[in-house]
């Protein structure tokens, strides 16, 4: 089969499903891109340049990997699923600049790779992301500290519109704020499920989120921070303070966490959604000195 034409057009999709036999797997939450105004619109978003490194997640069928091989210097795509590699070797076969490993991302060590293949220079990260391990993909990124530029994904529009929500919103909470310590998201596109095959049953966005080379707020303990957090969203419902006290990972007395919360200068009965970033920080130093 010849690949001149681009992946991007249905029946070229259609036409290697049906060569190869494959069949979509719902444990991967597989959704192939089937829309050239959109891939474009990603390259365009991740600003890809033949300078860049590419870390691509997901590829598929490699429908991504084509646009990314002739915009990128290099790419690296990581796919789980084997059965979709002899299929990448055959659409993928005419860019000598893209390499494919069949490994799962989450068990990768991303830094390692990122140093042996590129010096250890910081890469882009594109990916048509799998909505079930949306999160855990993007905060493995962030959190390991792997030297990521930018990281442009397709998620679901509710992950995205949570990603970039502020204070006192429906939206925000644990995943926004810590996207918003390490990057600075943008909403690139959203995208309708026609765009796919199959169709997911949700809406798709294009998030953009560019590495900070310096937090926006500093913080003595970054990991105190962090667990401040997440035991304020555990229990949306409750208080601040509550939330605090019921963290099993937390092992400050009521009181402490009273004075803390009072030294913050804000009220007793504050809910976490209600706090800032900053305001997270500074807690965190609050509680670390006592």
């Amino acid at each position: 089969m010849e690949f001149n034409e681009k992946l991007s057009n249905p029946q070229k999709t259609i036409e290697v499903i049906q060569k190869y036999e494959f069949t979509f797997q719902k444990k991967f939450g597989q959704n192939f891109l089937i829309d050239s105004h959109v891939l474009n619109k990603i390259i365009a978003s991740a600003d890809i340049t033949k300078d860049d490194f590419v870390l691509e997640i997901g590829p598929g069928i490699g429908t991504m990997t084509q646009y990314l091989a002739e915009a990128a210097g290099h790419v690296l795509a990581v796919e789980i699923d084997k059965t979709l590699i002899p299929i990448l070797h055959e659409t993928l076969a005419s860019y000598d600049n893209v390499e494919v490993i069949n490994e799962d991302v989450l068990k990768l060590d991303i830094c390692k790779i990122v140093k042996e293949k590129n010096g250890g220079k910081p890469v882009k990260v594109v990916a048509n992301l799998p909505y079930y391990i949306t999160t855990p993909i993007i905060m493995g990124l962030l959190e390991s500290h792997v030297p990521v530029e930018s990281i442009t994904v397709m998620v679901q529009k509710e992950v995205a519109m949570r990603m970039q929500a502020g204070p006192g919103t429906k939206d925000y909470g644990a995943l926004s704020l810590a996207v918003q310590y390490y990057c600075e998201p943008y909403i690139a596109a959203n995208v309708p499920p026609n765009c796919f095959m199959p169709r997911p049953k949700v809406g798709s966005t294009v998030i953009r989120l560019t590495r900070y080379s310096e937090p926006p707020v500093a913080t003595e303990n970054e990991q105190l921070m962090f667990r401040l957090i997440r035991a304020s969203f555990n229990q949306r419902r409750k208080t601040l303070a509550n939330g605090l006290n019921n963290a099993p990972d937390l092992h400050y007395t009521k009181e402490q966490i009273a004075q803390a919360i009072e030294a913050l200068g804000v009220s007793a009965s504050i809910r976490g959604e209600a706090l800032t970033l900053q305001q997270f920080a500074k807690l965190a130093d609050i509680l670390a000195k006592q």
